[in-house]
């Protein structure tokens, strides 16, 4: 905003009007103004901008020169981008020595925006473009500062040529804003590579999963138990090679059995390493980066764990009296769960959920519900203070 100077509504010797538009505010850098609601109107060396009504009549408004733009782009409105452009990007040079008064004194943005209440109109973009490209103004004398329209309400008539240092920096602006493009472009080129190399690398390791999913099946070798589920593991992490898609099924009943039925075959292994119980929140992370860009909803992943008793297998979906949704072993029974939860609690004198969750690497919300098992089954009482929530043991089952 400190590149715009306070000047009357009429055009220097040389200079045409182009353009005008209306219901314009306008915005240093990011910063909202209170220039909003205005009229702009673009001539062959600068932008003016004042009140509806002011500018027809020769009034004082402000007054942008065009060499002090070296780029200009548009920014879309609506939610993520959508709909048509509502605003003008300017970036701008630094302001010119003796330039006349304006509305700001110093600014630490380089650039503007013209916001455009019923978006951006393309012919005045595009002759605000040419405008720049053409530099009518390199073959103008430009009015001298010290002819200022605050202390005369005359026409400037004397003038003096642009600052050929300020140009200069300008220039050196350009070419370092075109340098970092270059950069970045190297940068995407260098990324699309190596993502490339990762891609030849995925089909490498699902061959590999293939070769140990059938070692497996087959049991060649003296591959014990214990070696099974570490390589079921292992191979959740690789990824599945043939995720189930909803368009393989004819209806979306299918689609869901035939995805609990895989949910199944990925998630044993992995629930049996974290004790059992999984949040479905978890579950739904693991799955979908088991299924690598064959993602699935957490309304698709609900559906599908309600029929996995359906399908015959060892988890069932839970929901708990908090409201909180878990994936749960079918020998993971509450009673041990209460049992495990209350000697870790004598162990400890008491336990909050933070610290639990630490001894069992299971997340808070599990570990809460894991201490409420054991309230429930008497085999813990409840302390919540400001301190927060903590659980202590049962004396009245160990002391009379």
């Amino acid at each position: 905003m400190d590149r715009f100077e306070y000047m009357e509504a009429r055009l220097f010797e040389g200079e045409n009007y182009l353009k005008r538009d209306k219901s314009v505010k306008i915005y240093d850098g990011d910063e909202k103004t209170q220039f909003t609601d205005g009229e702009v109107v673009l001539t062959t060396h600068r932008i003016l901008w004042g009140k509806p009504g002011d500018i027809p009549r020769g009034l004082v408004c402000l007054s942008l020169h065009l060499y002090y733009i070296f780029c200009i782009e548009e920014e879309s409105g609506g939610v993520f981008g959508l709909g048509g452009p509502k605003r003008i990007i300017l970036h701008l040079g630094p302001a010119l020595p003796g330039k006349r008064p304006g509305p700001v004194v110093g600014s630490t943005y380089h650039f503007i925006k013209f916001s455009f209440k019923d978006g951006v109109d393309q012919t005045f973009y595009r002759a605000l473009t040419d405008a720049i490209t053409i530099k009518a103004w390199e073959n103008t004398a430009i009015p001298s500062p010290e002819n200022s329209v605050l202390g005369s309400s005359n026409t400037p008539k004397s003038s003096t040529p642009i600052n050929t240092k300020i140009r200069s920096g300008i220039v050196g602006i350009e070419r370092s804003i075109e340098e970092q493009h270059k950069a970045t472009d190297a940068s995407i080129s260098i990324a699309f590579q190596d993502l490339k190399k990762l891609m030849e690398k995925a089909k490498e390791m699902v061959t590999i999963s293939k070769t140990i999913s059938s070692k497996i099946r087959e049991k060649q070798g003296d591959i014990s138990e214990d070696d099974t589920v570490r390589f079921k593991s292992y191979l959740m992490s690789l990824g599945i090679d043939d995720p189930v898609t909803r368009d393989a099924y004819r209806s979306d009943s299918e689609y869901y059995m035939g995805l609990s039925q895989q949910i199944s075959d990925m998630m044993v292994a992995v629930m049996m390493d974290c004790g059992g119980i999984m949040s479905l929140a978890d579950v739904w992370c693991r799955v979908n980066r088991g299924r690598g860009l064959e993602l699935i909803s957490p309304e698709d992943l609900l559906n599908a764990c309600k029929l996995l008793p359906n399908v015959g297998a060892p988890m069932s979906l839970r929901k708990f009296p908090s409201g909180a949704c878990v994936l749960q072993l079918n020998s993971q029974r509450d009673e041990e769960v209460a049992k495990t939860t209350s000697a870790q609690i004598e162990e400890n004198g008491s336990l909050t959920p933070e610290k639990l969750s630490q001894i069992e690497n299971v997340s808070i919300l599990l570990a809460r519900e894991r201490l409420f098992t054991a309230e429930r089954h008497g085999l813990a009482c409840r302390d919540e203070s400001i301190e927060g929530l903590a659980f202590y043991p049962n004396l009245f089952l160990s002391q009379s």
